[in-house]
């Protein structure tokens, strides 16, 4: 496979991606990004979490996640406490309105691919699926 066969495939695929994220944005109008669902997503899966534990899992500088986190606990959807024993230490724990949210998020994930595979026939699909798979070993 020539180089520039694999540039167009990274090209398409960071195209679909970014495309999916824009119309995520679009439709899911609850003034959250998707930052923001990864910073809840993280907190659902792992429970209560030190920033510093989110940036690292999910990739961001300790200064980001500190910025989406004071939107997330201002809007109620997660809850900030301190460690008992050593007060500088901070946790974050996602409540029930963020498990919300999160739901919604996903949902609106889920249209949005769904439509997007819908476009290809069956047989498109099973070689994508095959080629995920192939890829994730």
């Amino acid at each position: 496979m020539s180089e520039e066969t694999i540039f167009e495939i990274i090209h398409n695929m960071d195209k679909v991606t970014n495309d999916l994220i824009i119309r995520w944005n679009k439709g899911f109008n609850k003034d959250l990004g998707v930052s923001h669902v990864l910073v809840l997503g993280h907190l659902r899966v792992n429970g209560k979490s030190r920033p510093s534990d989110i940036a690292k899992a999910l990739g961001l500088t300790p200064p980001t996640v500190t910025h989406l986190m004071e939107k997330l606990v201002k809007r109620q959807l997660v809850t900030r406490s301190t460690d008992e024993t050593d007060r500088r230490i901070i946790y974050l724990e996602i409540t029930n309105a963020g498990e919300m949210i999160l739901k919604e998020a996903n949902e609106s994930g889920q249209i949005l691919r769904k439509k997007l595979f819908e476009k290809l026939t069956d047989e498109e699909r099973q070689q994508m699926l095959h080629i995920y798979r192939k890829l994730n070993k």
